[in-house]
């Protein structure tokens, strides 16, 4: 009599990876999409001044919206979400036309710092309430709406990673905000590059140890909130 073969229940899914969550947070294309309309701005705007125009403000900005536009095409030929792509464009032109409005170059950053204040508010106050921003951006991401915050390792582990998101934002204004009183725009320029991807990067570098040790051992990971189901009144 031939015996059954046995088979071993496969293994729990594994806790995502350093580069999922990066991944999951935009990776390196949100980061050139941030980045490549402020250089396209300091470049524009200093061979205007170089050579002479009378206008070096309009030539920044405009090459900084042309530069967006190129890229916001590229995004959308790609499959990038029409909604994103769009945001991130009119985020530069609104930029560029403040900084044409008041006729100060350095004002062009203005959005990019006050939109850094109201993430470290925002990020802040996710973390007190209860409702961590990055479980929410991840949680999105997979699909899952609000499963993760019924699983209180994932809600702890979010919780603790949120804070390291909010220090970014926190270092960002800190470099941001001399560099916007000493008007210095070529210098802004560099630190809105050095400050983006490899401060992402560092974060989400950061962050990981502290949503990955707030789960217990045997636990599915962040693609599988292990949520525990109360028992009816009555129950035996």
């Amino acid at each position: 009599m031939a015996v059954p073969e046995q088979r071993s229940d496969p293994p729990p899914p594994a806790v995502s990876d350093p580069d999922s969550l990066r991944a999951l947070l935009g990776g390196r294309a949100g980061a050139l999409d941030a980045t490549v309309p402020a250089v396209a701005f300091v470049v524009g705007l200093t061979v205007a001044q170089a050579s002479g125009s009378a206008s070096p403000v309009a030539w920044g900005g405009g090459t900084a919206v042309v530069a967006a536009a190129v890229l916001a095409v590229f995004r959308l030929v790609t499959g990038r979400r029409p909604r994103s792509v769009l945001i991130g464009l009119l985020g530069v032109a609104v930029a560029a036309l403040i900084a044409l409005y008041t006729g100060r170059a350095v004002d062009f950053f203005l959005v990019q710092i006050v939109t850094n204040a109201a993430s470290a508010l925002a990020w802040a106050v996710s973390i007190i309430i209860r409702w961590p921003l990055l479980g929410l951006v991840v949680g999105t991401a997979l699909g899952q709406r609000t499963a993760w915050r019924r699983d209180p390792d994932l809600l702890r582990g979010y919780q603790r990673a949120s804070c390291v998101w909010v220090g970014q934002y926190l270092v960002r204004l800190a470099v941001f905000l001399p560099l916007f009183a000493a008007d210095e725009v070529v210098a802004l320029g560099v630190a809105r590059v050095l400050l983006t991807w490899p401060l992402v990067a560092g974060c989400v570098a950061s962050s990981w140890p502290l949503l990955r040790t707030a789960l217990p051992a045997g636990h599915p990971g962040l693609r599988h909130p292990v949520v525990s189901r109360r028992r009816s009144p009555g129950a035996g």
